[in-house]
């Protein structure tokens, strides 16, 4: 039984807040450079990057560059970067082939920075939506997403990523079965110690607008992605996807997006005790840019407010592209 608060004078509170010090000894969170994967964006060429309106302050980097930054990231003490292909609509196709090419940017991406760093932990995005003509995480026939032969696909995409010295699989592509699928064969081709860290809980939001202007999928998307995706309303059906990655040999469990599903966060991390992240994305990050841009609110402050958020509903760490400037900050 919890015990009673005293009456005040007895107790006052503020004794607990009157100096930083005291302060920092009975803080129940705290946020670190060792909570971050921060998602990077790629695109062909040599020594080059492309501003993303939609995201101020984030570019599109080819390779080389991508390499400086992830030395530059492993020095600041982030451990783990994820990668995001930009691809154009002449290089989209029907069959996705490319996602599964031993030569695609992202695996290309995979063995420059493990030549490089190779104690940066390297995550990738599995789903077809980078590779797609019709902008979907799926393959679709009469306008219908299809579950199976996508999975298929994906398995592909899992053992290419696998083979080109991956630590973490993402998939985010809400298709049924696919953890599973991936498990059985990572293991059975000898990847056994390639982690998963699924996308189990992804919300059809409306707050991923600029991440597909990132990656080149806004004008592609046809339709939208509520047969795949979660419903906004819905809490219970989050839980039961966990339980079911985490039985086909999911390692961790993302909820996305971040801020407007903190109580998701709190509820699987309750229920499940698992390693649980979160994704403050493109559409939360630009929100904050914004208003800081405007004079309206105060950059720094926000920012880590808003990523100790993650941390008080219970997340072990946060895909966030604040990941560079937060740890120069919290280094001192």
């Amino acid at each position: 039984m919890k015990p009673t608060v005293a009456p005040y004078p007895t107790a006052r509170f503020r004794r607990l807040r009157k100096s930083a010090g005291i302060r920092a000894m009975v803080r129940e969170n705290t946020l670190t450079t060792d909570d971050f994967i921060w998602p990077v964006f790629l695109i062909e060429g040599k020594d080059d990057e492309t501003a993303i309106p939609s995201m101020p302050g984030v570019t599109r980097k080819t390779i080389d560059r991508v390499v400086n930054s992830a030395r530059e990231a492993f020095s600041l003490g982030i451990p783990a970067m994820c990668l995001f292909p930009y691809t154009s609509m002449e290089h989209r196709t029907e069959d996705c082939a490319m996602a599964w090419s031993r030569d695609n940017l992202t695996n290309q991406a995979i063995r420059a920075i493990k030549d490089a760093v190779p104690e940066m932990v390297i995550m990738t995005d599995i789903a077809l939506d980078p590779y797609n003509i019709n902008g979907h995480d799926g393959y679709v026939e009469n306008g219908e997403i299809l579950n199976d032969e996508t999975v298929d696909a994906l398995v592909k995409m899992a053992l290419a990523q696998a083979e080109a010295g991956a630590d973490l699989l993402g998939p985010s592509d809400m298709m049924d079965g696919r953890i599973g699928a991936m498990r059985s064969a990572l293991e059975s081709e000898g990847y056994q110690n390639v982690g998963i860290l699924s996308y189990t809980a992804k919300y059809a939001s409306g707050f991923y607008g600029p991440f597909r202007d990132a990656v080149g999928a806004s004008s592609a998307l046809k339709g939208d992605k509520k047969t795949y995706q979660m419903d906004a309303g819905n809490s219970d059906e989050a839980l039961r996807l966990v339980e079911r990655d985490l039985m086909e040999g999911a390692d961790m469990v993302m909820i996305k997006p971040g801020m407007p599903y903190l109580d998701i966060c709190r509820r699987v991390k309750d229920t499940f005790g698992v390693p649980t992240f979160a994704y403050q994305v493109s559409g939360e990050y630009a929100m904050i840019q914004a208003a800081v841009a405007n004079g309206w609110l105060d950059g720094e402050k926000v920012m880590l407010e808003s990523l100790l958020a993650f941390k008080r509903a219970g997340c072990d760490g946060i895909l966030t592209y604040f990941a560079p400037e937060a740890a120069r900050i919290l280094n001192g």
